[in-house]
């Protein structure tokens, strides 16, 4: 069974960056598309964007031009770098794969705040 692990949040002021990063147990991960998704407080969990077996993102327009999704298949990772992050990107940041088919990891805390 695929466990996720996701690491890298905290805390950082509006306009600034973050990487986030995605480990997942299992031999299936490079045979699977995988999506990040995230969670505000008092928020249904959306997909924030996903990337394909070779490596093709697409994201949520409100992310778009400033989240970029990465994956090394070597490393059974995939990676969200985030710039120019807003105060409504705050939430608990989650990847799964692109049908959200595998248990949730425990996702990892982003908290944009001056």
């Amino acid at each position: 069974q695929v466990q996720l692990v996701e690491s890298g949040g905290g805390l950082v002021q509006p306009g600034g960056s973050l990487r986030l990063s995605c480990s997942a147990s299992g031999s299936t991960f490079s045979t699977t598309a995988m999506g990040w998704y995230r969670q505000a407080p008092g928020k249904q969990r959306e997909l924030v964007g996903g990337i394909t077996i070779g490596g093709r993102a697409n994201y949520v327009d409100s992310v778009k031009g400033r989240f970029t999704i990465s994956r090394d298949n070597a490393k059974n990772t995939v990676y969200l770098q985030m710039n120019s992050l807003k105060p409504e990107d705050t939430a608990v940041y989650y990847c799964n794969s692109w049908s959200a088919r595998f248990p949730w990891g425990q996702g990892t805390q982003v908290t944009v705040s001056s």
